[in-house]
């Protein structure tokens, strides 16, 4: 299939225009531009590897998503299921693509698939887009002739992932929010409402009580030393960023997530949603279970339950089921590591997995809705216990000030 060319171009006023085209080879794309009344000043052939260096046209936020990944295997799906031969139908998602990154990268994989070479192999070469599962599981499908199912079980998991990723950041951006706007009014008022009120009071020239001084010292410290607190704040920040990114920092991190109340059963409820929804597709599209545990490990996100997949799949090689070494690590739930055990004696082992997600998943939105509600109360109180001091501390003194004056 022809390759992807850039060009710039210069049309018939003169006008600057910016573009792909496709053609069998430089000298064709540029017959093709100058049929269609283009002078062309630059051209360069567009590889996967360098999407975004021809010709020095940056494709600012031109990144291929998930969602875009999970669309264009869905139509490669019905592709494939309407026996549709690989190549051709790997042409017709080049041609209704419109990210251009993405189209680069698929008009590759045609062009290797073209050349000879399997689709698992032409897609492995795009790790940034491709991972591990989508290679694994089109590998499967090939070695297996149900390359058609298994694109729809790919696409079906890269769906459930992003309802998963939406649920919880849905859930954390109202508690976000609230943090924000009361940060925000919490500032305000030390910075511009309680400045206004220490030259009231010195006006006045009347002793104030120790906590209404505390508080105007405090703001006036925020007022002067600001750039203090926002250096000590990114200080902290990085530091912890910096120490979290390390193995030792991140695997105490992750061990303390699992442990904080009401967070950490959302943590690991997550995790074995992930485990078990990834489990799940991978060994009803036909990857070993090995492989399957090895690339689950790696899409859990939390680093002890990550360990204790890895050292149940250490103990599988030596004839052992998944379940007990589950269970001996500590980290998954009994109902998870029951259904797991009856899946195993009865062969049903994905659709086992493919329940335990599903029902897992559930109380993720559960969970969710619980840290939602305990949040909101609780950031109201001590919102309002803020506000509620700053007004004690200031304007008590201000009504006694009244009194004396109205004697």
């Amino acid at each position: 299939m022809p390759p992807i060319f850039d060009y710039k171009a210069l049309n018939s006023t003169g006008k600057s225009s910016r573009g792909i085209i496709e053609a069998e080879n430089q000298k064709a794309a540029r017959l093709k531009l100058k049929k269609q009344g283009l002078m062309v000043t630059a051209i360069i052939e567009k590889t996967a590897a360098k999407p975004s260096s021809a010709v020095g046209i940056p494709f600012f936020g031109n990144r291929v998503s998930t969602k875009e990944v999970t669309l264009m295997t869905r139509q490669l799906a019905s592709l494939v299921k309407a026996n549709i031969p690989l190549v051709e139908a790997l042409n017709a998602i080049v041609d209704q693509t419109e990210n251009e990154k993405l189209k680069v990268i698929l008009s590759q994989v045609r062009q290797d698939v073209n050349e000879g070479s399997s689709l698992n192999k032409a897609t492995a070469a795009h790790p940034k887009v491709f991972d591990t599962i989508f290679v694994n599981m089109i590998e499967a499908g090939e070695s297996s002739g149900t390359l058609g199912l298994v694109l729809i079980r790919l696409a079906d998991l890269k769906e459930a992932q992003m309802r998963l990723r939406s649920k919880i950041i849905s859930g954390m951006t109202y508690p976000a929010l609230m943090v924000v706007v009361a940060s925000g009014l919490m500032i305000a008022i030390f910075t511009f409402v309680i400045p206004k009120l220490t030259k009231v009071f010195e006006s006045i020239n009347k002793p104030v009580p120790a906590l209404t001084q505390a508080l105007l010292s405090f703001s006036d410290i925020l007022v002067n030393w600001w750039f203090l607190f926002v250096g000590a704040f990114v200080l902290i920040g990085t530091l912890f960023s910096r120490y979290i990114s390390t193995p030792t920092g991140a695997e105490k991190w992750d061990t303390l997530k699992l442990k904080l109340p009401v967070v950490g059963p959302l943590v690991r409820t997550i995790a074995v949603t992930r485990f078990s929804n990834t489990m799940s597709t991978l060994l009803s599209s036909g990857v070993p279970i090995l492989t399957s545990m090895s690339i689950a490990r790696n899409l859990v996100g939390n680093i002890p339950i990550a360990k204790a997949v890895a050292q149940a799949r250490e103990n599988i090689t030596e004839g052992q089921s998944i379940a007990e070494p589950l269970r001996r690590s500590g980290q998954f739930p009994a109902m998870m590591l029951h259904m797991i055990s009856i899946g195993e004696k009865t062969g049903e082992l994905p659709e086992m997995l493919r329940n335990v997600a599903e029902t897992y998943e559930e109380q993720v939105n559960t969970q969710i809705e619980t840290m939602v509600s305990l949040m909101e109360p609780i950031m109201l109180i001590g919102m309002g216990g803020a506000v509620g001091f700053i007004v004690m501390s200031v304007f008590m003194p201000l009504m006694e000030i009244m009194n004396i004056n109205q004697r």
